[in-house]
């Protein structure tokens, strides 16, 4: 099984699950229940959240979820840059913990860069690390020049993460952003690894994945998860599509098959601006 690692010592399969938009919709809520719990059971141990997302419904919703599993879950919430300043930070994680209904996250990260000073912000993680409430600390959506910004930051090159859009129609990292984390063995996490499932119409992976027998989605994730480095976090509502996704993790495509990819969806040809939903 593809592994990635978080630190010096958390290794978590190269498969999590995202939550952008579970709990939003209370007649799903034991579907989406289940499916998390049981991607658990498979190996995508890693669950991702927000206090963004749903404003704080979907963190709501993976407390239910893991609080009879809590220690098998590698847990990460995210907060806002609006929020974080020193004490914003420190105060957004002590709300997420407590919509999460646990004592400690496994990864906090800030969502986007914002306006608070980074200095603020990494002094806050350090706190919330001593105080034993995150083990590891990250960013979401740094270009290059945030990148760069941030590891000319006193304390900046204890980064653990940077989780940003990436998929099979939006390679722009590929460029600079991705070869620099590998040099500096820096995990990417992959958000939207199937476009919001919008990549799954796409006439030739719909050829490609049918002529493989694979569906269309393990084909996107299996493409993402081969390179070194890379967890993706796809959303899965219910049971069947969680299963559907884990498979991805015994996939090996071949290197015909890389090339074919490479042809059909074509890497950048130079810099481009980050990719964001």
């Amino acid at each position: 099984m593809r592994t990635v690692t978080f630190g010096a010592e958390d290794e978590v399969p190269a498969l999590g699950q995202g939550t952008w938009y579970v709990g939003d919709k209370p007649t799903r809520k034991a579907d989406e229940i289940a499916a998390l719990r049981h991607g658990v059971e498979l190996g995508l141990r890693l669950i991702d959240t927000a206090e963004m997302y749903g404003s704080g419904k979907s963190e709501r919703l993976v407390g239910e979820a893991i609080a009879p599993i809590r220690d098998d879950v590698f847990l990460v919430s995210k907060v806002l840059p609006y929020n974080a300043s020193y004490e914003g930070t420190i105060e957004a994680c002590e709300n997420s913990l407590s919509r999460l209904k646990t004592d400690r996250l496994d990864l906090y990260l800030l969502h986007w860069p914002g306006p608070n000073p980074l200095e603020e912000t990494i002094a806050a993680f350090e706190t919330l690390q001593r105080q034993g409430k995150i083990r590891h600390w990250g960013v979401s959506n740094f270009d290059p020049n945030d990148m760069a910004e941030l590891l000319s930051t006193d304390g900046g090159d204890r980064v653990a993460t940077n989780q940003v859009l990436y998929n099979l129609t939006r390679r722009g990292i590929e460029w600079d952003l991705l070869p620099q984390a590998q040099e500096d063995d820096l995990t990417i996490m992959a958000y939207s690894p199937i476009e919001q499932a919008r990549l799954l119409s796409k006439p030739e992976l719909v050829q490609l994945a049918a002529d493989l027998s694979l569906t269309r989605a393990q084909l996107a994730l299996a493409w993402i998860i081969q390179r070194t480095g890379i967890i993706a976090i796809p959303k899965a509502g219910t049971v069947r599509h969680v299963e559907e996704n884990a498979r991805a993790l015994e996939i090996t495509l071949s290197a015909d098959t890389l090339a074919e990819l490479d042809r059909l969806f074509p890497a950048p040809k130079g810099p481009t601006s980050l990719a964001i939903l």
